[in-house]
Formats: structure tokens, C-alpha cells, sequence
């Protein structure tokens, strides 16, 4: 539902999860961010900064997993870029420190071969961020980047069009590039 839009039914399956999963789990901690992450697109800031606190306080003690790529266990560094995620939908700068960290645990020396997905969503994070900073340029930069991955998946390619509409809004000349890069994706699937 979230990435259909169907925010508020988001919101509600959310907390069904919540209320039904036991403490501690993953299903708890994924099913808390996902309720942030659909507020923040509804617009509901307080609601959101509460999901994300209630997370990090979930993954405080938790230890990194030694299979970091199972995608439903919940980890630390998960909740990082959950977080960038979710604060870049709500409008927050906030969220550009957590995607650059993201982005510098999953590809230290910027070799993307190991999370190719996660460090394209987490550029995609960092440029809506940096669309709210006015750093324009370095947002084309970021989502150029994530397209050229091959790896922004269509439930996310929604992002990577506001930052072609905000660029085209702008007139910068990076948008036709973007266009194209971003077209060349849709074609590819």
C-alpha cells in the first residue's frame, strides 16, 4: 500500500502489524518505519519523528546480523537508511546526513557492487534532501547516479521523478540528461 499510495491504509495495516507482532522482531521494527515512512507522505511530522524514534530505540541494542543481507531481518544500519528514506519524504534536511551515511557504509570506497539496490535508493534519498537544501546540482549528480545503477527499482522510481520535475521547474539544463537516463530505465523493464 505505501508504495501504491494508499498511504492511509499504510498507516492502519501498519499498526495492525505492530500490535500483532511480537516484541523485539523485525516484523515490529519494519512494520513501526513503514508507519513513519507512510505519515511522512501524508504529512504528519509529529506521528512521523515518533515512528522514527520508537525504531531506533528497537535497534539501540541490537547487534550488527553476521547475514546483513537478509532482507527481513532488521538491523541497525537498516534503520539508517529507513530513516534517510523516511525523513527525505517528510521534508526534513535532517535526512541528508543519514543517506550520506548510508551511502558511505554500503559503498566505502564507492564500489556499489555489494548493495547496488540499497545504495541507489539511499541516492535517491540524498537528492530529495538535497532538493530542500537548494543543491540542485548535486541533486541531478545523485540521481544520475541512481539511474545509471540499473538498479532503482519502479517502486522507486517515483522519487527519481520529483527531482526531474523539481530540476525541469528549475531549468537546468541536467534535466534532459535525467530525463533520458531515467527514460532509458522505464524502457529497460
Amino acid at each position: 500500500m505505501l508504495t501504491d499510495g494508499n498511504y492511509l491504509l499504510a498507516v492502519e495495516l501498519s499498526q495492525a502489524a505492530q500490535r500483532l507482532a511480537p516484541q523485539g522482531s523485525s516484523v515490529l521494527i519494519q512494520s513501526t518505519m513503514q508507519e513513519g515512512r507512510a505519515r511522512a507522505r501524508l504529512g504528519q511530522h509529529e506521528a512521523t519523528y515518533a515512528a522514527v524514534t520508537r525504531v531506533h530505540g528497537y535497534v539501540s541494542n541490537l547487534p550488527r546480523p553476521t547475514r546483513p543481507e537478509h532482507h527481513y531481518r532488521y538491523d541497525p544500519d537498516k534503520a539508517i537508511a529507513y530513516t534517510a528514506t523516511t525523513l527525505a519524504w517528510a521534508g526534513d534536511p535532517a535526512a541528508e546526513t543519514y543517506a550520506r551515511e548510508t551511502i558511505t557504509r554500503l559503498a566505502p570506497s564507492g564500489d556499489t557492487s555489494t548493495w547496488p539496490r540499497r545504495v541507489a535508493s539511499a541516492k535517491l534519498d540524498l537528492a530529495l534532501t538535497l532538493l530542500i537544501t537548494d543543491q540542485f546540482d548535486e541533486a541531478c549528480h545523485a540521481t544520475q547516479q541512481a539511474l545509471e545503477s540499473g538498479r532503482v527499482v519502479p517502486s522507486n522510481r517515483w522519487r527519481a521523478a520529483e527531482v526531474i520535475k523539481a530540476v525541469e521547474q528549475k531549468h537546468m539544463p541536467e534535466a534532459t540528461e535525467l530525463k533520458e537516463a531515467y527514460q532509458q530505465l522505464e524502457n529497460a523493464q
